[in-house]
């Protein structure tokens, strides 16, 4: 598993209309090949930060999967207009995991 993160900065105002739109923008994402899950939290400490957390089976099922998809095109047609700077995505493994 891959886990995609990036903290998207949104315009100031645009909140509440990035979410709706979020929301909308996650029944693309969600049918591409190797998709698995994602969320979207929002700061608390500055209220047009969110974090984006993506988890894909590999990493060219977002690089190339997602990125060259129809479903990319709209997805970045609903959410790409609100980031103010756009939000550089990294993509991480797990190396340790401990729960209870």
């Amino acid at each position: 598993m891959i886990l995609e993160a990036a903290i998207l900065e949104i315009k100031a105002g645009f909140e509440q209309q990035f979410e709706r739109d979020f929301a909308l923008a996650s029944k693309y994402i969600s049918t591409v090949e190797g998709y698995q899950r994602h969320r979207l939290q929002k700061c608390l400490e500055q209220t047009n930060k969110y974090l984006l957390l993506v988890e894909w089976r590999t990493l060219k099922a977002h690089t190339v999967g997602f990125r060259t998809s129809t479903q990319y095109l709209e997805w970045k047609k609903l959410l790409h207009h609100y980031y103010d700077p756009f939000p550089t995505v990294e993509h991480f493994e797990k190396v340790f995991e401990q729960s209870r």
